[in-house]
């Protein structure tokens, strides 16, 4: 889970980042140094490229099998759940901490261990920078009030689904929906009063990404399994339409308040949605697995990472168009852009 998940239109089509060497320089220096962190998820460790020139500035080596990352608003620290399994379907304890990355010092500056909560997947980061990060296993959703100093969990709230696997989070921080892989639901559950119980829907099989409309009315889920995405009144949870999109939606994203982006992993394909009634509006091909998708925060880019391929293609989102690209080092998956512009 990214920093930002909703984009802004860049004026004209004018690309940001991922640009050939000779067209970045045409475009400036800020181009130049506009940096993405991505996790590489089986050579254990998250590292820092130059999006113009795909060099590779740093990495930081972690335990075996980080997965998901969220930044703080001053791009000051990430946070990487240590899930500590390769995959879902791998079967082991896995991870019970959170890995804390010291973004200036491109270092780890320390880990917080959450032990019983292990299998540590998905990650979050409200508007006062508050971090929540999700046991996979226990199926709790655990709080930090102030994760840059914290040293343990300051909340948890049980979440009932079964594999909890990833959530979506208001900006407030006051709402978490949350899929479970084997219960086939999503939850609802409030990370600052646990003593309000989650309320539980199934929007098709095996739902785990998901994703809130602009307003926050509307709860955006794929189901895998049903090949299908889901709109959801995100106040009734009720299922307000459904689309059968084919294939295996592993990845949902709002672009806009018109648009969604939604990755295909079987097609190995991106498609722009409408938000309104979930049709498909334009398909781009990939030649790998689009295991995530990250944005530039003020232009109209995308970074997708090509799990099998070990690289990252850069997408120009008005056009829909693979512009750019680099290589990575083992198993690239999610991952954050921190740009030139950054204090």
């Amino acid at each position: 889970m990214a920093r930002r998940t909703v984009v802004k239109a860049a004026g004209g089509g004018a690309l940001a980042g991922g640009l050939s060497v000779s067209a970045a320089r045409a475009s400036g220096t800020a181009a130049r140094s506009d940096v993405l962190l991505v996790v590489e998820k089986s050579s254990h460790a998250v590292s820092f490229y130059d999006v113009a020139s795909g060099r590779r500035l740093g990495t930081v080596q972690l335990p075996d099998h980080p997965h998901e990352m969220v930044v703080d608003s001053r791009w000051r620290f990430a946070y990487v759940g240590h899930y500590g399994v390769r995959m879902a379907s791998t079967v082991g304890e896995g991870g019970a901490a959170v890995f804390v990355i010291d973004l200036d010092e491109r270092a780890l500056s320390r880990t917080i261990d959450i032990r019983p909560y292990n299998r540590v997947h998905g990650m979050g980061i409200d508007d006062r920078d508050r971090l929540y990060a999700l046991s996979e296993e226990k199926a709790v959703l655990l709080g930090f009030d102030d994760p840059a100093t914290d040293r343990a969990p300051t909340r948890a709230v049980p979440t009932h689904g079964v594999k909890t696997h990833l959530f979506s989070l208001t900006r407030d921080g006051e709402r978490a929906y949350v899929t479970g892989l084997l219960s086939h639901t999503v939850s609802l559950v409030r990370p600052y009063d646990a003593s309000v119980a989650p309320v539980l829907m199934t929007p098709g099989q095996l739902p785990e990404s998901s994703c809130l409309s602009t307003d926050e009315k509307t709860l955006f889920v794929g189901a895998r399994r049903s090949s299908a995405l889901v709109a959801v009144d995100a106040r009734t949870m009720k299922v307000r339409r459904s689309r059968k999109v084919g294939g295996d939606p592993l990845r949902v994203y709002t672009l806009d308040e018109h648009r969604l982006l939604v990755t295909d992993i079987v097609g190995n394909t991106l498609t722009v949605c409408a938000a309104a009634d979930l049709r498909p509006l334009r398909t781009l091909r990939l030649d790998g697995i689009p295991a995530a998708v990250s944005f530039h925060p003020d232009e109209a880019v995308a970074y997708v990472s090509l799990l099998d391929r070990d690289r990252i293609t850069v997408v120009d989102l008005d056009r829909l168009t693979a512009i750019g690209g680099f290589a990575t080092r083992s198993e690239p998956d999610v991952s954050v852009l921190l740009p030139a512009t950054r204090a």
